[in-house]
């Protein structure tokens, strides 16, 4: 493809700019080879001119499509050049806030200056187990390659973290080793994870400070090898420093830190602790005054002391090794207070009260006069003697600050070894990954011996770098079978030779320093005449004699050689050492052990010549370059033993602020860490690769339909061949093309113009159809118009045709009204004459009748007086002479029964005619009921009679009184009337005719007037009260209202509640069940390693149990627990102390509990067992007299039965018309003897029924006296075939003398008996005779009470207008209502408590009857003999089951065995009933309750719970068996709350299913454990299934897309996605199809429906969870296309609800936060509308997840815009106030709480039978 082609117009080019380094420009005409210059446009409109060397004939870099801007990988860029690189970095950091960049295997990290809540747990979490390629770039992402790699390649790794100063490094190394803690499995008693990232926060005091740049600059490198071991958990680690800036510790420059450690300590010096250091403000010491920033902002020294020491405490540094570290860093501050006078030019001293060298020597431990001689001394040896020379106050000072830096670079060197000694494991290695924080290329205005070491480390990393970057090209191009030739890359190996070869820079340092008169201008000079011809990257400065230049892989720095020497020797005053070795301070000794090592070891080498001793001393000390040089090559060594992982931290601009990017310092560092390389290495090759699948999908576009094969790779070569010419352009690999740098861009090109002139294909298909629709809709609007107009004019004709017909009627019709009028006014004046004249004679006639009736009224009403009061006299008379002569009666009857009652004779006849008494009696007492229920009925019809009268005689009074006033205000003026008229009637006849017209017309007038106005009022007063009654009604509502709202947030918020609780319960239990499970692993490991290592000498103890489960010893578990003392700490420390001892207290009392009930059930045992006792001797006695009571009540009962019987068949015989012999005819003689016949039947039949009663009687009374001193004689009544009764034995002699056998005696007692019972049933029916009677008295007075209220009312009433009246009624039926509902509540609640407390009796009396009858039968089985008999016929009758399954005691094991552990979950859902191990398991449990063995019930469950477990264990991954096991939990849970007896759940059986309830046994405490049981199986269940979508649900819901090729993905570099196109691609119907598997399980399981509705919804929960959580973590999924995928993948899964009928279970709601993110990637995204919409629409999404969203989208083809800046501000600002989390993602782990409903069981106990295949036959049907 030819230049011209690229270089067209409109192409975009970048042109170099002095201040960002690159602008974009835009070529306004076509470039054509040979054509000296370009003409551009910049972006402001600007037009410039580009001139071209024609020498070179360089044109400007060409800019890269839109679309692929904003890349994830550099390497995804077509062009990849500097400029490029730029852009995509700025665009990524600026508009998408996204700091990780991918450049090939580099991660670019641009520091934010800002905190991101991008390191949470939950981003760990979703980064771990990804592909890197998979996820947005992040350290997280590269941490984990490093993991995984190791874990699968067996091979250690190391991350390279490099940068310059205030660029990251620190923090990235330190998420980096957080993630590592993180995500490895070590356990929790070796916390080796926190004493890793312990180790951090010391590392920062020590030796990091506060820079120019950087506010926590790293003045070190350090090398962290993290070690893991075969499992991949942390064991270890240690750590490795390099090039401690010790000249920090006497200098900082201005704003600028010391280290951060001084700082803490003075901040903290107020504390009692350090109160001995004598410290103050920082600003006091000299050390850390000289940069006059002593504060930090937004840090606080003393929180961060805080850290420090609790660092320590947890990597085990002891607080007196702490204080011991604090007083030699204060004794360092006060070292640099220490002032030193000059005496002479080469002498000084220091004052004998130099108070800081006080406090020096006495936190050091060393003498103050030696100390101070030896700061202003120094010892000079020569050949021949030794002798003490002074410093001047220059040298004085300098080897003070000599002593601090070393004293200080001693401690940090102890510090670190006292980390790695924390850190380092007794384990062995396995593996390591190693963490290299190292600092970056440095380049100042002055540069010193540091920076020079600095950059030679980069220069040896850079060069590592290459390799490693080289390497791996190579090896993906022979992987490929490619053809390549070898790439050209700057190798920085002279550059490396001049500094570490041989007379190299080092090694004439190395060798200056040893010259006794070495200085730095002479190693300069030394500099100069050996490598300024000789090597090619070093160079002198022009104006300097002074400094060298070196050329390194980034820049050539100028190097100052002042402090070269002094730097690299790092010479200290030997006997100022000395001194602090004979420190008193025991600690101080310790940091120099290795000079005395190192002493001792060349003591032993003693040289032959004295004067050497000096010189070889010398010699043999290490220089801090050799000493570099050496832990760098070592370095090195581990680093290319390794898998590097590299990571470039950049620093974006000087001024730290948040999201600004300064091009020229980015650029700078891009160039100095190696990226632009790595980009130029990639681009010199194929730097674009696609397989053969990606370019199908992305270009099918280009194709036609007859160009696709069915081999992809070809139909991607003949498509190439076609598209692209020139095939050096691209090559073909086994598996992916490569393209040349540019070539992506051409056919995005291709791509674009070939989807914008289907675009436009289309937009002319549509518009033509829009105007041509738009022609045929005004088409249609002018017929319309049209037809309208003529109707129009129709209907105004019509109109004024009829208006003329209408005026000629209303003539006719006034006129007519006219003349009507006239006439009608004529006739109604005769008739109001005719009126007035009947009126006065009609008035006259009724004064006449008046007078005469008002008399008639009055003699009426007195004779009615008198007569009533007679009559009640007469009647008063009458009863009392009544009373009189019934009292006589009854006194004799009284003497006559008296003396009847004497004699025998009476007696007998007092028994025979005692039954008639009674009936009488209860037919009085009825007709007594009757005569009060019609007396009370006659009472209420008076009542109501007597009101009714009452109305009407005061309406007829009220009449009456109206009528008086007025005939007498008629009266008064009638005279005076008469006699005007008499007086003028002839005078003035035709004037009163007239005036009696006006005055009928104005009484008309006024009384139509006065009825509007009543009608008016009326209305108005109606619609007043309803107004009233509205706003009461809506003022009631409002309270109804309130109170519902109320009453709803209360419930929701109980439901809330205790939905947390229940969830809060649940993650206890698993935790609880999971650290249980922890300590019998690890109980199981020690025990068989103590079996391994002594296998005679177990100990066992049987007392063990303070890590058993609550559960296990609340049911009594009888299994002991063996394991030693160690075994036992080893599982206490992994167990959370505070709820071990919550977990021990709840043991103990229920452990207490158990005791006290199972003691009270043995003392009602005995209780029991003594009674059974006494009943059985009694039964013994009373035997005899029993069978003869029996036997007669027999033979009268049979005589009975025969009397019926004939009465029976003579009643058939007289009703037959079929028989031989007709019926007598009534009124025959054979009628009357039969009804004679009959009546002497039934005679005898009531005499036999009072014989049978009698001796009834007699039977209960006995059974009364011998019952009545039990527990339940007087609360149950017994069956007589239960209790036989007896005969008292002490009852005296003489009673039974009467007769032979006692029967006088024993009817005379019956008859007492009798005539008790009888007389209290008397008393008890008087009672309530008169109770009813009282309670009708009351009604009677309270009726009377209503009733003279009501005349009260209605009197105060009348005198009130009509309004009032109203009110006042309503206000009285109002009140009398609102009484009356009280009342009845009263009355139901009163009711409710009743019923409430029979309830509650009965229950304890069936409770106590049914124990007593039980321990009866079970106690006193008395064998039964029989006599022979004859041989019968037996027929065998079917056999009915109880449903209960016996087996043998100690078969508890085989039937757990069979039923449980061996049992295989298919074949029980597919053949048999569901839930059948649970049925059987329950009919077993009721076999041992049923017998009363509560051992066998407590072994059986305890067994199937341990067994349940233990399947849950092994194969709790296997789905169908946790679901079965799940399933058959539940149905043994809910089997014992079936049949458990409590009403509850006893309403839901059938009355069969009740008698199969348990008996002896309250199995509440078995449910709660089963139920908990259940909790545990279904969280392993979610487990499970989540386990098994994780890696279906992102490949099926976003990363399949069912429309390829038009919104194909877009390249995505050097790292692919793993799961993208791979030839079986997961769809959401092969999702849909395991949810399906997942439903049908359960379903054949017999799972309740409510559980499988909570599984599906936590099954979509995770769906939608781990969905949004990977959206929001890769941007090349936020698209317009992917957000309508996800949006048609919801659309399925509701779909599957529906056809399921799950829609109910609330799965739907789960997935609205996904729905919403899809629906914002297609909203529209412009103005602030939009924004409201988006705030209003995306309720279920966080602001921050919103905000994510935005900023990561990216269009997909060209047609899309990105989201403006500006509008995810709008959208912030927008959302600023709402109240919601956080945090990004969602929680993956989160588990809704599970209710278990009650769900009885159909099934019947009784037809279960048990399949041969399960091979229980030791279990037998009863």
């Amino acid at each position: 493809m030819a230049a011209s082609e690229l270089y067209a117009k409109y192409a975009r080019v970048w042109l170099p700019d002095a201040g960002e380094v690159w602008k974009s420009a835009e070529l306004t005409k076509d470039y054509s080879p040979g054509d000296l210059k370009l003409t551009l446009q910049l972006e402001d409109g600007t037009e410039v001119e580009h001139k071209i060397d024609p020498r070179t004939n360089n044109l400007p870099p060409l800019r890269n499509p839109n679309i692929l801007v904003g890349e994830n990988d550099l390497t995804a860029l077509s062009y990849l050049h500097e400029p490029a690189v730029l852009h995509n970095l700025k665009v990524r950091f600026i508009d998408s806030k996204s700091i990780y960049t991918y450049c090939g295997i580099v991660l670019v990290a641009i520091n934010p200056y800002e905190s991101l809540p991008i390191y949470e747990a939950d981003i760990i979490n979703a980064y771990s187990g990804q592909n890197m390629g998979d996820m947005d770039p992040h350290i997280f992402a590269v941490a984990e390659e490093a993991y995984k790699q190791m874990a699968r390649d067996e091979r250690n790794q190391s991350l390279i973290v490099s940068g310059e100063s205030g660029a990251g490094k620190t923090v990235s190394a330190k998420y980096a080793m957080r993630y590592f803690a993180t995500v490895s499995c070590s356990s929790s008693e070796t916390s080796v994870e926190e004493r890793v990232l312990a180790s951090n926060p010391i590392m920062e005091a020590l030796g990091n400070a506060k820079t120019t740049r950087n506010d926590n600059s790293s003045r070190f490198g350090k090398y962290i090898e993290i070690g893991f071991n075969k499992k991949h958990c942390i064991i270890g680690a240690n750590m490795r420093t390099y090039l401690l800036e010790k000249s920090r510790v006497v200098f900082q420059a201005n704003d600028e830190r010391n280290y951060h450690i001084f700082y803490q300590l003075c901040a903290s010096s107020h504390l009692p602790e350090f109160k001995a250091f004598k410290l103050g403000c920082a600003d006091d010491f000299h050390f850390t005054n000289q940069g006059q920033s002593p504060v930090i902002e937004g840090v606080d020294d003393a929180k961060e002391m805080c850290n420090t020491r609790r660092a320590f405490s947890k990597l085990g540094i002891s607080e007196s090794d702490q204080m011991a570290i604090y007083q030699i860093l204060a004794a360092i501050l006060h070292l640099s207070n220490v002032e030193v006078k000059d005496q002479s030019a080469d002498r000084s001293s220091i004052l004998p009260d130099s108070v800081h060298l006080m406090v020096f020597c006495e936190l050091m431990g060393v003498p103050f006069e030696d100390m101070a001689h030896w700061l202003c001394h120094r010892k000079l040896q020569t050949t021949t003697e030794t002798y003490v020379k002074s410093v001047s106050k220059v040298n004085a000072v300098n080897g003070r600050d000599a002593l601090a830096k070393h004293v200080y670079a001693r401690l940090f060197s102890w510090i670190v070894c006292g980390i790695n000694n924390a850190l380092k494991s007794a384990a062995k290695q396995h593996s390591f990954i190693g963490v290299l924080d190292i600092y970056g290329f440095e380049t100042f205005d002055v540069n010193s011996f540091e920076q020079f070491c600095i950059n030679y480390a980069n220069e040896k990393l850079q060069q590592q770098f290459n390799l490693h970057v080289f390497k791996l090209e190579q090896e993906e191009y022979m992987k490929e079978e490619i053809p390549w030739t070898l790439i050209d890359f700057d190798d920085n190996q002279p550059c490396i030779d001049l500094i570490e070869a041989k007379l190299g820079v080092l090694d004439l340092l190395d060798e200056e320093c040893k010259m006794p008169k070495g200085s730095d201008d002479t190693w300069a000079q030394k500099l100069y005449n050996t490598l300024l011809k000789q090597n090619a990257h070093f160079d002198k400065p022009r104006m300097s004699n002074r400094a060298f230049i070196v050329h390194h892989f980034a820049d050539k720095v100028e190097y100052q050689c002042d402090g070269f020497l002094e730097k690299n020797k790092d010479t200290v005053n030997e006997e100022q050492i000395n001194v602090l070795k004979k420190s008193k301070v025991d600690w101080l000794l310790k940091l120099f052990e290795d000079d005395e090592k190192a002493t001792s070891s060349r003591n032993k080498r003693k040289p032959t010549a004295t004067g050497r001793a000096g010189q070889t001393q010398r010699d043999n000390k290490k220089t801090v370059g050799l000493q570099f040089r050496q832990s760098l090559h070592l370095l090195m060594e581990t680093l290319n033993a390794t898998s590097p992982h590299y990571v470039r931290c950049i620093k974006p601009n000087d001024d730290k602020s948040p999201f600004i990017m300064d091009p020229v310092r980015a650029v700078q560092q891009l160039r100095a860490c190696g990226i632009l390389e790595t980009i130029r290495i990639s681009a010199a090759g194929f730097p674009s690769r696609w397989t053969y699948q990606e370019f199908f999908s992305r270009y099918r576009v280009l194709m036609k339909q007859k160009d696709v094969l069915h081999d992809r790779k070809q139909t991607c070569k003949n498509v190439l061949d076609k598209l692209v010419k020139d095939q050096d352009k691209y090559q073909f690999g086994k598996n992916k093309i490569f393209f040349r740098a540019g070539q992506v861009a051409y056919l995005e090109k291709l791509r674009s113009d070939k989807l914008r002139l289907a675009c436009v294909r289309i937009q002319k298909t549509i518009r033509c159809w829009l105007a041509r629709k738009k022609y045929l809709r005004m088409r249609d609007s002018a017929v319309t118009i049209q037809r309208h107009v003529r109707g129009h004019q129709a209907r105004c004709y019509v109109k004024f045709l009829r208006r003329t017909k209408a005026a000629v009627l209303i003539q006719r019709n006034v006129r007519m009204w006219v003349t009507r009028t006239r006439y009608q006014r004529q006739r109604s004046a005769a008739i109001t004459v005719q009126c007035f004249l009947r009126a006065y004679m009609a008035r006259k006639q009724y004064y006449k009748l008046l007078y005469e009736q008002k008399a008639v009224v009055i003699q009426k009403w007195v004779r009615g007086w008198r007569a009533r009061r007679r009559y009640k006299r007469t009647m008063a008379a009458i009863v009392l002479l009544q009373s009189c002569v019934r009292r006589m009666k009854a006194k004799k009857e009284l003497k006559k029964l008296k003396v009847e009652a004497r004699s025998v004779e009476g007696i007998k006849k007092l028994n025979i005619g005692m039954e008639n008494k009674i009936m009488q009696l209860q037919h009085k007492i009825n007709d007594q009921h009757k005569d009060n229920r019609e007396l009370s009925e006659r009472l209420h019809v008076m009542e109501k009679t007597q009101t009714t009268e009452r109305e009407k005689r005061n309406r007829e009074i009220e009449n009456l009184r109206r009528s008086e006033q007025e005939a007498r205000a008629k009266a008064v003026t009638l005279p005076s009337l008469l006699e005007q008229l008499s007086f003028l009637q002839h005078e003035l006849e035709n004037t009163r005719r007239e005036k009696g017209d006006l005055e009928e017309q104005g009484k008309v007038y006024k009384e139509q007037t006065q009825q509007v106005v009543e009608d008016l009022n009326m209305k108005n007063s109606l619609l007043n009260r309803e107004k009233d009654e509205l706003n009461k009604r809506i003022l009631e509502q409002a309270d109804q209202l309130t109170d519902i709202k109320t009453n709803v947030e209360n419930a929701k918020q109980l439901e809330r509640d205790l939905t947390e609780e229940r969830s809060r319960y649940q993650s206890l239990l698993s935790e609880h069940l999971h650290l249980e499970e922890r300590h019998r692993d690890v109980k199981e490991e020690m025990d068989l390693s103590i079996s391994t290592i002594k296998s005679g000498h177990e100990r066992t103890d049987p007392n063990y149990s303070s890590n058993s489960s609550e559960f296990s010893q609340s049911l009594g578990s009888t299994e002991g627990d063996d394991g030693s003392t160690q075994a036992k700490n080893l599982t206490e420390a992994t167990v959370d102390l505070q709820v071990l001892l919550k977990l021990q207290r709840r043991v103990k009392e229920l452990e207490q509990d158990r005791q006290s009930l199972s003691q009270e059930l043995d003392n009602r045992e005995e209780a029991q067992q003594e009674k059974a006792k006494e009943v059985e001797e009694q039964r013994t006695v009373g035997r005899a007299e029993l069978d003869l009571e029996t036997l007669k009540r027999q033979e009268l009962e049979s005589d009975n039965k025969k009397l019926k019987q004939d009465l029976n068949e003579l009643r058939q015989s007289l009703t037959n018309e079929d028989s031989e012999l007709a019926p007598p005819v009534p009124g025959s003689l054979p009628y009357n003897i039969l009804l004679e016949q009959l009546g002497s039947s039934n005679d005898e039949l009531e005499m036999r029924k009072e014989e049978v009663m009698l001796l009834r009687s007699h039977m209960v009374r006995q059974e009364a006296l011998k019952h009545k001193d039990s527990l339940l004689g007087e609360g149950v009544s017994l069956e007589l075939s239960d209790f036989p009764t007896f005969r008292d034995l002490d009852r005296s002699t003489d009673i039974h003398t009467l007769n032979e056998d006692g029967e006088l005696w024993l009817a005379y007692e019956g008859l007492k008996e009798t005539n008790r019972i009888l007389e209290c049933q008397m008393q008890e029916q008087k009672r309530a005779h008169h109770e009813d009677n009282r309670k009708l008295l009351e009604e009677v007075n309270k009726f009377k009470g209503e009733k003279e209220q009501q005349q009260k009312l209605l009197a105060r009433s009348l005198l009130l207008p009509e309004d009032a009246r109203i009110e006042a009624s309503l206000k009285h039926e109002i009140t009398r209502l609102t009484s009356e509902n009280l009342d009845l509540t009263e009355q139901q609640e009163q009711q409710n408590e009743t019923m409430r407390k029979l309830k509650k009796q009965l229950k304890l009396y069936i409770k106590k009857v049914g124990d007593l009858e039980a321990s009866v039968q079970q106690k006193n089985k008395a064998p039964v003999t029989t006599d022979p008999v004859r041989a019968v016929n037996i027929t065998r009758k079917e056999k009915e089951y109880r449903g209960m399954l016996e087996y043998r005691e100690g078969d508890e094991t085989r039937l757990v065995k069979k039923l449980v552990v061996d049992l295989k979950p298919r074949g029980v859902a597919v053949s048999f009933i569901p839930g059948l191990p649970a049925y059987i398991i329950f009919m077993c449990v009721r076999y041992a309750d049923n017998v009363n063995d509560d051992q066998r019930v407590s072994t059986l469950l305890n067994s199937t719970i341990s067994s349940i477990k233990g399947v849950i264990k092994r194969r709790g991954k296997d789905f169908e068996v946790v679901s079965f096991w799940l399933a058959n939990t539940c149905r043994l849970m809910q089997c014992l709350k079936q049949y458990s007896g409590d009403e509850a759940f006893a309403t839901h059986n059938t009355a069969k299913q009740n008698e199969h309830c348990l008996a002896n046994f309250e199995l509440s405490e078995y449910q709660q454990v089963f139920g908990d049981l259940a909790i545990q199986i279904y969280r392993q269940l979610i487990k499970c299934m989540e386990d098994i979508l994780q890696p279906l649900i992102v490949a099926s819901m976003l990363e399949h897309e069912t429309m390829q090729g038009v919104l194909g993905s877009k390249p995505t570099g050097l790292r692919k996605r793993s799961s993208s196109f791979s030839e079986q691609d997961v769809t959401v119907e092969v999702l849909l199809q395991r949810l399906g598997v997942f439903h049908t399980t359960m379903s054949q399981h017999g799972m309740d429906l409510d559980l499988i509705k909570q599984l599906v919804k936590q099954q979509f929960y995770i769906i939608c969870a781990v969905t949004l959580n990977h959206l929001l973590l890769r941007k090349d999924m936020c698209s317009w296309s992917k957000g309508l995928q996800i949006r048609y993948n919801v659309w399925q899964l509701e779909e599957w609800l529906a056809e399921r009928e799950l829609t109910d279970s609330g799965a739907t709601e789960t997935l609205e936060p996904l729905l919403q993110a899809a629906q914002l990637l297609q909203i529209k995204k412009k103005t602030e509308a939009d924004a409201q919409v988006i705030g209003t629409m995306c309720s279920a999404l966080t602001t921050t997840q919103i905000v994510k969203v935005l900023t990561l989208y990216t269009p997909v083809i060209e047609f899309e815009e990105r989201v403006p800046t500006t509008f995810i501000t709008t959208i912030t600002n927008l959302l600023k106030d709402r109240v919601e989390s956080t945090t990004l993602m969602m929680d993956t782990k989160k588990i809704f709480a599970i209710t278990l409903p009650f769900t009885p069981s159909s099934v019947a106990l009784e037809s279960i039978q048990i399949p041969a295949s399960l091979n229980l036959g030791f279990l037998a049907r009863i």
